[in-house]
């Protein structure tokens, strides 16, 4: 259980609701990232975990002026900064998850002086419009499935309860973070639909999605000397494994785990070699 959490303030006068578990520097900053404190608890042997929810996501502020969204993912490169000088923090560690992993690169580019070591999980690609052959992106019949569901239910809404709606979504969409239907229920906390945050999140990441196309080149990559661990599942349908492997490449200082039988979230299906490998790294 974290044993500290409040609220941070943005440069543009919104709230950032973070939890912080373990004490001690370097901290490892996790955006995006109060689910995942209880999985990742024991990285905080001497070392201060602090994880929060981006802007207009979890417990953080709702963002209703569309102004304020028009900067893209760079709203959450400013929050990191945000977050660091809050706590004055000299240098960091990251972990970015999914779209964050590429935010988490995106600061480290604008502040590399700042960044110890990083971490990304299931990052979308350096250039997320990249289409992967079938050996690099894995699309199954699950993924299929829940891609026509989605588009039932956007066709078909049925309730105006928006609680309601984003519960179904989330049920549609939740098995394909997963490689064994088992582990469905392991993403629970993941959902949050009593948000109001949380119920208009596709539509926000579908602004974010818009915002990061094209504006990673190699070149901006390679400038990155501090070392970064790629830790993709092979059988991530969110995320393409091709991604995490142009990463790998691109970064001077980058190392690949590939989690063979590991989806977007790899953790639950290699919890020891996931947290081992980010310790060793870390350390």
């Amino acid at each position: 259980m974290p044993a500290l959490n409040g609220y941070v303030p943005t440069t543009d006068g919104l709230q950032l609701y973070f939890q912080q578990a373990g004490e001690g520097l370097p901290a490892l900053l996790i955006p995006n990232g109060p689910p995942l404190l209880d999985a990742f608890s024991t990285l905080t042997r001497g070392r201060a975990i602090l994880a929060y929810d981006a802007r207009n996501r979890g417990e953080s502020s709702l963002v209703r002026d569309e102004a304020r969204k028009a900067n893209g993912i760079y709203n959450d490169v400013d929050d990191i900064e945000a977050v660091r000088s809050h706590f004055n923090l000299p240098t960091i560690d990251l972990l970015g998850h999914s779209y964050m992993g590429l935010t988490v690169i995106l600061y480290a580019m604008r502040y590399p002086q700042r960044v110890r070591r990083i971490v990304q999980i299931g990052a979308v690609a350096p250039t997320p419009a990249t289409q992967y052959p079938p050996e690099l992106s894995f699309v199954d019949a699950v993924f299929t499935s829940a891609m026509d569901e989605l588009k039932r239910l956007t066709s078909h809404p049925g309730p105006t309860d928006t609680e309601s709606m984003c519960k179904r979504f989330w049920q549609a969409l939740r098995p394909i973070y997963v490689v064994n239907p088992a582990d469905v229920g392991k993403l629970d906390s993941w959902q949050r639909c009593h948000l109001a945050t949380e119920r208009g999140a596709l539509n926000y990441v579908g602004i974010l999605t818009a915002s990061y196309m094209g504006i990673v080149t190699p070149a901006d990559v390679t400038m990155l000397t501090m070392p970064v661990l790629t830790i993709h599942g092979r059988k991530d349908r969110s995320g393409p494994y091709g991604g995490a492997c142009d990463w790998a490449k691109l970064l001077p200082n980058g190392r690949l785990l590939t989690i063979e039988e590991g989806g977007h979230m790899p953790w639950i299906e290699a919890p020891a070699e996931v947290l081992s490998a980010i310790e060793r790294f870390l350390q």
